[in-house]
């Protein structure tokens, strides 16, 4: 019996599920991924805020945009390039949301109105609303951040992707219009329907899947049904692996990353479990292993209930390690590791702890980091993005301070002088 195409498409998809390499593997089951998304929606309502005061500027460098959509880009390749869009560019004079404050405010509703609404029909409407308007520039790499604040409705975009929906579906979908990216939208979403037991209700699944095909990982099925075409496809597809080859460097660096941050974690609940504090590991952190075991042993499993009752909860359960007091009543310290991404998501966390309840020390936030990252750390936190973390008195932590005496405090320190003693105020 001859195999048809959707079976070519589940055997490709299959595949590129189990492939080490892939954005599934590397981006979409990456731990850090999830605690991206309320930090970008609380930058995108920064973004909004600033608009509708008018204090948002007509420049894109140094702006609670570019914090944004700056952390956007850095998480792993699939995003790489997202900030392009904004960046201004003279000569063509878009995107025009930096010289007309018309255009800037309904860009600014468009936000609005998509953080508020709840529905697929509500999210149309707004993009249908800004399309009209025809503001030279901004297309659909807006997507971008709607798919931060609804990721079962709206699905990334960028080259690749639409590069690879096209390849797959047989499509020709085209760049920089909004009613061609809605085109491509529910055509991922009838793909996303019928192999649904292989990908995700969030469409970062699908979105990943056609970014892979877009780049030349994989190659499509052939759309046509000839036996000829797809038997060449099924043997260069058995030869997928030395294709892979030509990723390793990016995606064992991508691994290094994971393992030196989960290593940094580990040292701090070490060190706090020794200086008699009671921690707690991230929740999306906890299974993770480290030396053989798992990084929440010995841990809490469950954020005492003064902790877990404040309105930030959902985002303190994400910070890296917290060491709470022996009452269990106080968070004393709460660390952010920030191996190489941007520092956005943690200082994000470290403000829904210190705002949202008094059970905090006000001395004991920590941005923990590579020693070379101090700079580029100070240089984020003078933007006006980040403008209330200045009365918090975060400190930085480097991990060479961290790893010469957190031998030491362990066996002679008592309470926060020792960690205190090698971190710097910001």
């Amino acid at each position: 019996m001859e195999i048809l195409l959707p079976d070519l498409l589940r055997v490709l998809i299959e595949r590129w599920r189990n492939d080490p390499g892939s954005t599934y593997r590397t981006w979409f089951l990456w731990e850090e991924r999830l605690k991206n998304f309320r930090s970008i929606r609380r930058g995108i309502a920064q973004v909004v805020d600033e608009i509708e005061a008018g204090t948002f500027g007509n420049v894109y460098k140094g702006s609670s945009l570019e914090t944004i959509v700056g952390s956007i880009a850095e998480q792993r390749q699939i995003f790489k390039g997202a900030d392009h869009a904004f960046l201004w560019k003279p000569k063509l004079r878009i995107p025009d949301i930096y010289e007309s404050p018309e255009n800037q405010r309904a860009f600014g509703r468009l936000l609005h109105h998509c953080s508020c609404c709840s529905t697929e029909q509500e999210i149309i409407i707004g993009i249908e609303t800004i399309d009209r308007l025809a503001i030279k520039g901004l297309g659909p790499a807006v997507a971008n951040l709607l798919y931060f604040l609804h990721p079962t409705l709206m699905p990334p975009f960028n080259t690749a992707i639409v590069n690879g929906f096209n390849a797959v579906t047989g499509s020709k979908v085209k760049l920089g219009r909004w009613d061609q990216y809605l085109a491509m939208r529910a055509g991922m979403l009838r793909l996303n329907q019928t192999y649904r037991d292989l990908l995700s209700n969030d469409l970062g699944a699908i979105a990943g899947f056609l970014f892979d095909v877009g780049i030349d990982r994989f190659s499509a099925p052939p759309v046509a049904e000839e036996g000829e075409a797809r038997d060449a496809w099924l043997a260069e597809l058995s030869k997928a692996r030395e294709t892979a080859k030509r990723f390793e460097g990016s995606i064992s660096a991508d691994r290094e990353g994971d393992r030196t941050h989960t290593e940094v974690q580990a040292w701090l609940r070490d060190l706090g479990l020794a200086l008699g504090y009671h921690v707690w590991v991230a929740a999306n952190d906890r299974s993770r292993t480290y030396n053989g075991a798992m990084l929440g042993a010995g841990c809490l499993d469950r954020l005492p209930v003064s902790i877990d009752g404040t309105p930030g909860a959902e985002s303190i359960r994400l910070i890296d390690i917290l060491w709470i007091d022996h009452d269990r009543t106080r968070v004393t310290a709460a660390f952010e590791v920030e191996h190489t991404t941007s520092i956005y998501s943690g200082i994000v966390r470290m403000l829904d702890l210190a705002l949202s309840s008094e059970l905090h020390a006000t001395d004991g936030l920590f941005l923990v980091a590579p020693d070379a990252r101090e700079d580029e750390v100070r240089i984020q936190l003078r933007r006006p993005a980040f403008s209330r973390v200045a009365d918090l008195q975060v400190r930085f932590l480097p991990y060479g301070e961290l790893e010469k005496h957190r031998d030491a405090i362990a066996r002679f320190g008592s309470g926060m002088k020792g960690i205190q003693a090698i971190s710097r105020v910001l």
